[in-house]
Protein backbone atom coordinates (compact mmCIF):
# COMPACT_ATOMS: atom_id res chain seq x y z
CA UNK A 1 0.00 0.00 0.00
CA UNK A 2 1.52 3.31 -1.08
CA UNK A 3 -0.41 6.03 0.76
CA UNK A 4 1.21 9.46 0.96
CA UNK A 5 -0.32 11.89 3.45
CA UNK A 6 -0.05 15.66 3.35
CA UNK A 7 1.44 17.33 6.41
CA UNK A 8 -2.02 18.33 7.69
CA UNK A 9 -3.44 14.85 7.11
CA UNK A 10 -0.48 13.28 8.90
CA UNK A 11 -1.03 15.42 12.00
CA UNK A 12 -4.77 14.62 11.96
CA UNK A 13 -4.09 10.89 11.62
CA UNK A 14 -1.52 11.15 14.42
CA UNK A 15 -4.28 12.62 16.60
CA UNK A 16 -6.45 9.58 15.87
CA UNK A 17 -3.51 7.24 16.59
CA UNK A 18 -2.98 8.97 19.95
CA UNK A 19 -6.65 8.60 20.90
CA UNK A 20 -6.48 4.88 20.02
CA UNK A 21 -3.30 4.45 22.09
CA UNK A 22 -4.92 6.17 25.08
CA UNK A 23 -8.00 3.96 24.67
CA UNK A 24 -5.74 0.89 24.64
CA UNK A 25 -3.89 1.98 27.75
CA UNK A 26 -7.15 2.81 29.54
CA UNK A 27 -8.44 -0.62 28.55
CA UNK A 28 -5.42 -2.10 30.36
CA UNK A 29 -6.64 -0.56 33.58
CA UNK A 30 -10.24 -1.60 32.90
CA UNK A 31 -9.22 -5.20 32.11
CA UNK A 32 -8.26 -5.74 35.77
CA UNK A 33 -5.26 -7.89 34.91
CA UNK A 34 -6.92 -9.58 31.91
CA UNK A 35 -9.78 -10.78 34.12
CA UNK A 36 -12.43 -8.90 32.09
CA UNK A 37 -12.81 -10.08 28.49
CA UNK A 38 -14.01 -7.00 26.60
CA UNK A 39 -11.37 -4.53 27.86
CA UNK A 40 -8.72 -7.25 27.49
CA UNK A 41 -9.56 -7.71 23.81
CA UNK A 42 -9.83 -3.96 23.26
CA UNK A 43 -6.24 -3.45 24.45
CA UNK A 44 -5.00 -5.31 21.38
CA UNK A 45 -7.56 -3.85 18.97
CA UNK A 46 -6.78 -0.25 19.94
CA UNK A 47 -3.00 -0.73 19.97
CA UNK A 48 -3.01 -2.56 16.62
CA UNK A 49 -5.01 0.23 15.01
CA UNK A 50 -2.78 2.88 16.56
CA UNK A 51 0.43 1.20 15.37
CA UNK A 52 -1.03 0.70 11.89
CA UNK A 53 -1.78 4.42 11.63
CA UNK A 54 1.69 5.28 12.92
CA UNK A 55 3.26 3.31 10.08
CA UNK A 56 1.45 5.58 7.62
CA UNK A 57 2.32 8.79 9.45
CA UNK A 58 6.05 8.07 9.84
CA UNK A 59 6.56 8.44 6.08
CA UNK A 60 5.41 12.08 6.27
CA UNK A 61 6.47 13.32 9.72
CA UNK A 62 9.46 11.09 10.48
CA UNK A 63 10.03 8.53 13.20
CA UNK A 64 11.50 10.87 15.80
CA UNK A 65 8.57 13.27 15.74
CA UNK A 66 5.81 10.68 15.41
CA UNK A 67 6.94 8.44 18.23
CA UNK A 68 7.82 11.27 20.60
CA UNK A 69 4.55 13.14 20.04
CA UNK A 70 2.49 9.91 20.09
CA UNK A 71 4.01 8.72 23.35
CA UNK A 72 4.21 12.18 24.96
CA UNK A 73 0.66 13.29 24.25
CA UNK A 74 -0.56 9.78 25.03
CA UNK A 75 1.21 9.92 28.38
CA UNK A 76 -0.33 13.29 29.25
CA UNK A 77 -3.85 12.21 28.26
CA UNK A 78 -3.50 8.89 30.07
CA UNK A 79 -2.33 10.68 33.21
CA UNK A 80 -5.33 13.03 32.98
CA UNK A 81 -7.66 10.04 32.72
CA UNK A 82 -5.94 8.51 35.74
CA UNK A 83 -6.43 11.69 37.75
CA UNK A 84 -9.98 12.46 36.66
CA UNK A 85 -11.60 9.07 36.08
CA UNK A 86 -9.64 6.68 38.30
CA UNK A 87 -9.11 9.28 41.07
CA UNK A 88 -5.33 8.80 41.20
CA UNK A 89 -3.49 11.50 43.16
CA UNK A 90 -2.29 14.46 41.08
CA UNK A 91 0.77 15.49 43.06
CA UNK A 92 2.81 18.61 42.35
CA UNK A 93 5.71 16.47 41.12
CA UNK A 94 3.50 14.54 38.70
CA UNK A 95 1.98 17.75 37.33
CA UNK A 96 5.40 19.38 36.94
CA UNK A 97 6.70 16.37 35.02
CA UNK A 98 3.61 16.37 32.80
CA UNK A 99 4.31 20.04 32.11
CA UNK A 100 7.82 19.12 30.96
CA UNK A 101 6.38 16.49 28.62
CA UNK A 102 4.04 19.10 27.12
CA UNK A 103 6.96 21.49 26.59
CA UNK A 104 8.93 18.74 24.88
CA UNK A 105 6.06 17.80 22.57
CA UNK A 106 5.53 21.45 21.64
CA UNK A 107 9.23 21.76 20.85
CA UNK A 108 9.17 18.69 18.61
CA UNK A 109 6.10 19.98 16.80
CA UNK A 110 7.79 23.34 16.24
CA UNK A 111 10.99 21.66 15.02
CA UNK A 112 9.05 19.52 12.55
CA UNK A 113 7.42 22.63 11.06
CA UNK A 114 10.79 24.31 10.56
CA UNK A 115 12.18 21.33 8.61
CA UNK A 116 8.99 20.48 6.68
Amino acid sequence: MNIQLTLGQAWAVLGVAIVLEVAGTTSMRLSEGFSRLTPSVLIFVFYAASFALNTLIIRTLGLSVVYAVWSGVGTVLTAAIGFLYFKEPATAMKLACIGLIVIGVMGLHAASRVHA
